[in-house]
């Protein structure tokens, strides 16, 4: 049975991945492993014959012991310190856990075991920043990348350091570069999330830019591409988006959030602070991961919030 390390376990991406990892013909295939930071008084995951590892990304001495004890065939790291606004006015420990701690883990994989299969590194859209001016402009995996964020700045030079050591040690990494993904079950701190719980209260919708325009992926599309990359070898050395192909701009997005959950408050825009930078446009190409790997989003962005909306009702109402 083959060896998964999932880093990031407990955070959003990270316990939907691992749910699946260890269900279904995945808990028949892989042997699953999962790194998450130990906090006092947190809830400690527990997924039956998930073996569970402790540690912070930036002590690298304990990152270098649990690859050697765990020897993974396969690396889905997912652990990042996420939210583009927190990396402002953090950029020193976004940068430590973001970029340093991301080389460490690949360079301890390639030095300590034997036959590694594959690094599967969860990029950003973000890496391609201030690139994008109009609707017009598609994003795909080789255009030029423009962070515009300390968070950015990290993922994109996660990207460069793992082409590096493809080129330099034929290091078998790959690239998942997802759009804005929406879906979350325990934080209401970003756009959809927030919209939808605010409405669902009846309250005043207090929102940014109106005219930003996002690609939004479903959550369960963005776990999919990552199943589908996770041990192909059409995937390795590659960079692979996962999008809609479709930009929406918070304006519009959040006038369906409305027509969905019945909101007839209003909508105060330009309410909440602007960033230093901030991408107008974020819309990507999906075909490459149609092509290479067979992956296409199942859900459209009325389905995927109609499935938000009601779990965020339904938590609402308990």
């Amino acid at each position: 049975m083959e060896r998964v390390l999932l880093t990031g376990a407990t955070g959003f991406i990270g316990q939907e991945l691992l749910k699946r990892l260890s269900t279904g013909e995945n808990k028949e295939k892989y042997e699953v492993h999962a790194l998450q930071r130990y906090v006092t008084g947190r809830y400690s995951l527990d997924r039956g014959s998930t073996v569970m590892h402790y540690a912070n990304l930036t002590d690298y001495s304990a990152i270098k012991r649990i690859i050697k004890d765990v020897l993974p065939d396969y690396v889905l790291h997912i652990a990042a310190i996420s939210p583009v606004s927190f990396s402002f006015d953090h950029y020193v420990e976004v940068g430590e856990v973001d970029y340093i701690a991301t080389t460490n883990l690949a360079e301890t994989c390639y030095r300590e075991v034997p036959n590694f299969k594959q690094f599967l590194f969860a990029s950003t859209s973000e890496t391609y920043g201030l690139t994008a001016k109009t609707k017009n402009d598609i994003l795909t995996e080789d255009s030029m990348p423009s962070p515009n964020s300390p968070y950015a700045v990290a993922k994109a030079a996660c990207d460069m350091y793992l082409r590096y050591m493809g080129l330099a040690y034929d290091f078998p990494y790959t690239l998942v570069r997802p759009f804005n993904t929406y879906g979350r079950k325990d934080n209401t701190h970003f756009f959809i999330e927030r919209t939808i719980t605010q409405m669902l209260k009846g309250e005043s919708v207090n929102l940014g830019d109106p005219a930003a325009v996002r690609d939004w992926v479903y959550v369960d599309d963005h776990v999919d591409i990552y199943l589908k990359a996770l041990g192909n070898k059409k995937a390795i050395g590659q960079a692979i988006q996962a999008c809609s192909g479709k930009g929406y701009t918070t304006k519009e997005t959040a006038e369906i959030i409305a027509k969905l959950t019945g909101y007839k408050g209003s909508i105060n825009w330009n309410a909440t602070p602007p960033r230093p930078l901030d991408a107008k446009v974020l819309i990507g190409d999906n075909r490459k991961a149609k092509e290479l790997i067979g992956w296409t989003p199942k859900y459209t962005l009325e389905e995927g919030l109609k499935k938000t909306i009601e779990y965020w009702r339904t938590k609402s109402s308990k």
